[in-house]
């Protein structure tokens, strides 16, 4: 894993919000006495739904809540790359898997497309609106390639497609999640290939059940119950 630094850029203050505050104290509540520091990676979660990154007022500010040691709380912002340390895209977050199945798929159209409209990666785009960088693996393998933006997942990605998203999210807009290409799922390309019959779903071919498998047998001469 590469060495991961606060930013040199960072604010003045941290404050919890009234609606971040709320759910921090729902999360502490929680744990038992004694061990609150149990709710620190939610709590940071919070803070970067909060504020779009994790900064350093804002990890002394989670310290102070938990009773932690700071470099504590450091730790754990630094060790999990889904905190971002430093300033992301006003209007959209894009993470696009690299890894080799995506990669087999047309990431890497991807990622040059991403280079060409945004900038360099780990970077803010120049209007400010985008931050894009490359990821490992993110679970969705079948229908690559595919881009995590903000906290969507959309697949089945062309370079024409990936730059329609860009464009809806530029806009301020939030595009449907999913595949670009209508798929269900991971169902092959072109549709479901199988249980695809209607009678399977609408109850045609239910029969009916004499006794329930595995039920215990009736006590002899007891009467059946009411219905």
């Amino acid at each position: 894993m590469s060495v991961r630094r606060l930013s040199p850029n960072q604010p003045a203050s941290f404050t919890f919000s009234k609606e971040s505050l709320k759910q921090a104290q729902w999360w502490i509540s929680k744990y038992p006495a004694g061990k609150q520091q149990s709710a620190v990676i939610p709590i940071l979660w919070l803070v970067q739904k909060q504020e779009g990154w994790v900064s350093e007022p804002a990890i002394r500010a989670v310290a102070e809540m938990l009773g932690m040691p700071q470099i504590r709380v450091l730790e754990v912002s630094t060790f999990y790359t889904m905190f971002m340390l430093e300033p992301v895209g006003t209007h959209a977050l894009v993470q696009v898997c690299g890894t080799t199945p995506c990669a087999l798929r047309g990431a890497n159209d991807l990622l040059a497309h991403c280079k060409k409209r945004l900038g360099p990666k780990d970077h803010r785009s120049a209007d400010g609106k985008f931050y894009w960088q490359e990821v490992e693996c993110l679970g969705a393998c079948s229908n690559a390639p595919m881009a995590m933006i903000n906290d969507y997942y959309y697949e089945d990605l062309t370079v024409e497609s990936f730059d329609k998203l860009l464009d809806e999210f530029a806009a301020g807009r939030t595009p449907t999640p999913g595949s670009a290409t209508g798929r269900q799922g991971s169902s092959p390309e072109g549709g479901p290939l199988v249980l695809i019959d209607p009678s399977l779903y609408d109850g045609s071919r239910a029969k009916p059940i004499k006794s329930l498998p595995n039920a215990p047998k009736p006590t002899k001469g007891a009467k059946e119950p009411a219905a």
